[in-house]
């Protein structure tokens, strides 16, 4: 699973397909958590959404992994030269235990099996703090109606596309709400768009 060859094109294309949703769910909660002080970003893409949380949380320390040398280059250039960049798979980076206060995933854990999606939120959940807070966005299923077929039609495009472009290993979305809870984390909010195929969320983890 490489991005790279897709990179100088990204921003383009989710324009095309979502406008300014996407961009929109990544800092829907920003300015409403406390201030982090260690945060981990997994899959961060262009920059976009690190250029916009640097400008509210100057002082964090922030450790990014991306496995795109590309995506890194572009999030480089629009600003976030004091993050700390780890090129690698989250499934074979190493993370510190017990370190993160924020954990940030957008629009990354939907490029995981069921199995592999287990193992990774059960690796982010050790490098997180027993009080930490856990923002995601991503695409899901709507219960019922033209709104889901509507989602499952573009789910499926979208798999496609990555597949192809960039050799993604699942083929469905898995919602990673059960295995957040298993591991003791919270829906503190909650934000849906797209006709509710696009979700932000806010977890807490009780100390």
């Amino acid at each position: 699973m490489n991005f790279d060859r897709i990179a100088p094109h990204y921003r383009w294309l989710e324009t095309v397909a979502f406008g300014g949703q996407l961009q929109q769910a990544r800092v829907a909660f920003l300015g409403e958590t406390e201030t982090p002080r260690r945060v981990l970003v997994v899959g961060e893409g262009d920059g976009r959404f690190l250029a916009e949380f640097l400008s509210i949380y100057p002082g964090a320390a922030v450790d990014c992994i991306e496995s795109s040398g590309k995506m890194i280059a572009l999030a480089r250039r629009r600003g976030a030269k004091a993050v700390r960049f780890i090129q690698n798979d989250i499934r074979q980076a190493a993370l510190p235990v017990a370190h993160y206060d924020l954990v940030v995933t957008h629009f990354v854990l939907d490029c995981f099996g069921r199995d592999d999606l287990r193992i990774v939120i059960a690796k982010l959940v050790r490098a997180a703090t027993e009080d930490a807070s856990w923002l995601l966005a991503d695409f899901r299923e709507p219960v019922g109606g033209c709104a889901r077929r509507h989602a499952k039609l573009w789910l499926r495009l979208m798999y496609t596309f990555f597949r192809i472009t960039s050799g993604l290993e699942a083929d469905r979305l898995i919602d990673p709400s059960q295995f957040l809870e298993e591991k003791g984390f919270t829906r503190k909010a909650r934000r849906l768009t797209h006709c509710e195929m696009i979700t932000s969320e806010w977890w807490q983890r009780s100390a």
